[in-house]
């Protein structure tokens, strides 16, 4: 055959491969970032609809009192970081907003662990909404005042888009600590005391390589017993030449 020939035929087959193995990483990756993106999305969208609610009817300095001056509703326009902190630097935190954001989309294809996919969802959601405030409100572009409105006790006032943020950090160190990564495979704790149902053997497989067994079993039976018979007949055969020469 010719070189060329063979060489095109090899080119295709492992072209076919390639595609073979990239289409379902490209479809899980699909999935994944569609459900990450409605994670994010609805911590974005209860965070804008809470901020406007709370711009048009709070006034400054009159706090809405929900349980007597625990938890309070008020409205506070912060310059800083989630519940306050960093006040002052608030281009340098949209910036740093804008790096989660990119990094958590670049590698949002690469997730396998549901748990890892609601805590980045999270995260994300709650950096997309504080951005829009930094982006879109007074002073101005990057330098914007995120809009604050929960207080609880000593806490610092937050928000929605802060609470996301922190629930999902949280949620994401507790799942490392436990061992359960973020491409779905589990070490340490995890490993140990919830292994990955998919590296356990199936109850069917049990079935299948029981019937395997007997199916196994029956054939060797059955060939010994024609084994058997051949030598039986065999014998009476020869015995029977043997009496009609003696005759």
């Amino acid at each position: 055959m010719d070189d060329s020939a063979t060489n095109g035929t090899t080119s295709g087959a492992d072209e076919q491969m390639t595609t073979a193995t990239t289409a379902p990483r490209t479809h899980r990756g699909a999935k994944v970032l569609a459900v990450l993106a409605a994670i994010a999305g609805t911590v974005v969208a209860l965070d804008v609809i809470t901020k406007t609610l709370v711009v048009a009817l709070i006034t400054p300095g009159e706090p809405v009192r929900i349980i007597g001056d625990t938890v309070t509703l008020r409205l506070v326009r912060n310059s800083g970081a989630a519940f306050s902190m960093a006040t002052g630097y608030t281009w340098v935190l949209t910036l740093i907003a804008l790096a989660v954001v990119a990094v958590i989309i670049r590698y949002a294809g690469r997730l396998r662990s549901g748990w890892w996919i609601l805590g980045l969802g999270l995260v994300l959601g709650g950096a997309l909404g504080n951005l829009i405030d930094r982006i879109f409100r007074a002073p101005g572009p990057l330098r914007g005042h995120v809009v604050d409105f929960v207080s609880v006790g000593w806490w610092p006032v937050f928000n929605v888009a802060d609470s996301a943020v922190v629930c999902g950090a949280v949620l994401l160190v507790i799942l490392s600590l436990l061992g359960y990564d973020h491409d779905g495979t589990r070490s340490g704790w995890a490993a140990r005391n919830d292994p990955d149902p998919d590296d356990q053997p199936a109850e069917g497989d049990h079935r299948d390589t029981g019937a395997g067994s007997d199916t196994e079993t029956n054939k060797n039976t059955e060939t010994n017993k024609n084994t058997e018979t051949n030598k039986n007949t065999e014998t009476n055969t020869d015995t029977e030449t043997g009496r009609n020469a003696d005759a």
